[in-house]
């Protein structure tokens, strides 16, 4: 974008062979993340060392830790939460079938083991029309609740200090921000950034085309701002609220999900791939886990 200073940054390969990497999560001196496609979670320390954290068959998608330190782990397809135990046995932690219209897709679960979970809201690989959707949380006990609505496409979340949650809007071309109560609703919505007008538009193609910047996958650093993940430039975004575009780094590839971390937080990993279409990325292992330095480092959750 025209007012972004674009950054001349090494980007370097920390994981690389794999089908379509998403939410990566830095926790306890390693990067979580879910490989879609060959079913996996996957950590590593970023020196080499990688371990399989889960198998899920109907494909993991979010993930979080709970205040125990336990992984809860999305299974997209069939709409649940899973929770993995010290042992490493998987164990559903909430059915949400009942109130999503799609897919389980990015997750955020905040320090009191809350976890705010985005829907597709539609068939997006199978051609479905553009549809508006929920976000759900899900309380430690398994509460199901449904606390915001007509959302383009819920992607992913940050929780800044504060208490603001900003929602990444992919078909919205927009971060919204809502405040969380103590009990867990989502009050004073507002948009946090707009990157052009929303395109007007139930197909998906037109839809592509109008964004300006399609934002996935979110994180945040020390001095409030997000980096955004542009699932369709092939860059990610340093973005101020009110959508002030402080600095751009292009990618080459796709990105799709971003995360700050390292041992001073000032290292953003980014999932990259050369698309995001099922049909192309699931026969083929052309995903990386790439990363590059930054000057902020990380806050907020996750």
């Amino acid at each position: 974008m025209a007012d972004g200073r674009t950054a001349d940054r090494q980007l370097t390969v920390v994981l690389d062979g794999y089908s379509y990497l998403e939410c990566p999560r830095w926790h306890d001196g390693r990067l979580w993340v879910s490989d879609f496609y060959t079913e996996q979670v996957v950590s590593t320390d970023t020196r080499g060392d990688v371990r399989v954290e889960a198998e899920i068959p109907r494909q993991p998608s979010g993930l979080g830790f709970l205040p125990d330190g336990r992984p809860l782990l999305v299974s997209m397809r069939d709409h649940r939460l899973l929770v993995r135990d010290a042992g490493g046995t998987l164990t559903e932690h909430a059915d949400l079938s009942g109130a999503v219209s799609g897919v389980l897709n990015d997750m955020l679960v905040d320090e009191r083991g809350r976890a705010f979970v985005g829907n597709f809201g539609f068939d997006l690989m199978g051609g479905e029309p553009l549809r508006d959707t929920t976000l759900t949380r899900v309380d430690p006990d398994g509460t199901v609740t449904t606390v915001a609505s007509d959302l383009a496409f819920p992607n992913g979340m940050v929780l800044l200090p504060g208490g603001v949650l900003v929602v990444a809007e992919t078909f919205g071309g927009r971060l919204t921000a809502f405040d969380v109560t103590d009990d867990g609703d989502l009050v004073g919505r507002r948009v946090w950034a707009g990157f052009g007008e929303p395109p007007r538009t139930t197909d998906v193609g037109e839809a592509v085309a109008a964004l300006e910047v399609a934002p996935d996958g979110i994180c945040a650093d020390a001095e409030g701002a997000v980096w955004v993940a542009d699932a369709l430039h092939a860059r990610v975004l340093r973005v101020r609220e009110g959508g002030e575009v402080v600095e751009e780094i292009p990618t080459g590839t796709g990105v799709f999900a971003c995360m700050l971390g390292g041992d001073d937080g000032r290292t953003l990993f980014l999932c990259a791939a050369p698309s995001f279409a099922e049909h192309e990325r699931r026969p083929v292992r052309e995903a990386q886990l790439l990363a590059v330095r930054v000057d902020v480092p990380h806050a907020g959750l996750p």
